[in-house]
């Protein structure tokens, strides 16, 4: 473990000098989650809460949070910030929030991500309370960061990229995470259709399910880091697939494949195509991630039932053979 520079050679905490570093774009970002109950998961989608306007408010004070940081953490310098972005998505019993933190300057923004996670999960405590007291704020943590000297550190690096499988044993069989690539249903604009739709499959194949996951297409890197972070069998996305600037999902999904399964994609394309030739424009990409089966399918309800219709057949048989037992090699 490196020296901690916020003290003095005494002991004694200190303001760091950081005169003499050279200015460079620092970028962090942070996450958390407010645990709380389905019912005000709903009353949030629809904003029906006593206290109205609750992601709005709770984005508007974590930007807040962030521009007030060194006034509330002793040692931290005053940054001029470029930019605070704050976002949120939805499971069934959590408000996710992830917030981005922007600056050019000789030290970096964690702190002001951080600060920004934890007011806005504040805030949605202080929304929801008359509903739910007991909800909680959990999981608040560095995720990224960017500039200085030490370059790029993110989290989820160990759990993206598993140890060899030989030597590790954290994969949970018979678990799926469902993850939701949509702008629209991060800011609670946009109702999640697909997402349930995949749930419920996975649960009539008698899967124990966590999720929908939904995260920004923007953010769709952090949410697959989400998904993979608990060690799940089987990851199955839904959106960011097509040609739109914003669609990203195959690109963080290769990120995180350590092998790429093209016939399960391209066997999904061809099924589509029967119904739509707009199918054939789907970018999706399926493999493993370790020991976790990752899918991609379209954001549309009909490319979501073409591609659980093509990966039915085939499931138990593959995760018999990534399990590394019960299957015969092809």
């Amino acid at each position: 473990m490196g020296e901690l520079t916020h003290l003095d050679g005494a002991g004694r905490a200190r303001m760091v000098d950081v005169s003499a570093k050279s200015d460079t774009t620092r970028i962090a970002v942070a996450a958390g989650e407010l645990v709380t109950t389905p019912e005000v998961i709903a009353l949030v989608r629809t904003d029906d809460l006593p206290k109205a306007d609750v992601l709005a408010t709770a984005r508007i004070a974590g930007i807040s949070g962030a521009k007030k940081t060194s006034e509330l953490i002793p040692l931290c310098h005053q940054l001029a910030l470029s930019s605070v972005k704050v976002e949120f998505g939805f499971t069934d019993t959590s408000i996710t929030i992830e917030a981005t933190a922007k600056t050019k300057g000789p030290t970096g923004v964690e702190m002001e991500a951080l600060t920004a996670v934890a007011v806005a999960g504040l805030t949605l405590h202080d929304m929801v309370k008359a509903v739910d007291p007991a909800a909680t704020l959990d999981r608040v943590r560095l995720l990224t960061k960017e500039g200085g000297k030490r370059g790029h550190w993110r989290r989820d690096e160990p759990t993206v990229h598993p140890p060899d499988p030989a030597t590790t044993s954290g994969i949970r069989p018979g678990s799926a995470t469902v993850l939701v690539a949509s702008t629209g249903g991060a800011r609670g604009t946009r109702p999640d259709t697909t997402g349930p739709q995949i749930a419920d499959w996975l649960g009539g194949r008698g899967f124990s399910v966590r999720g929908p996951l939904v995260y920004a297409d923007a953010d769709i890197a952090a949410g697959l880091a989400d998904a993979l972070s608990d060690g799940p069998s089987l990851v199955i996305s839904t959106g960011g697939t097509g040609a739109s600037p914003t669609d990203a999902t195959p690109e963080a999904t290769r990120a995180v494949l350590d092998r790429e399964l093209p016939g399960i994609a391209e066997e999904m394309r061809r099924r589509g195509t029967e119904v739509t030739p707009h199918a054939a424009l789907s970018r999706g990409v399926a493999g493993l991630s370790g020991r976790t089966l990752v899918v991609n399918l379209p954001g549309s309800p009909g490319g979501v039932k073409d591609g659980l219709a093509v990966l039915g057949p085939l499931l138990d048989h593959l995760l018999a053979q990534v399990a590394g037992g019960g299957a015969h090699d092809e």
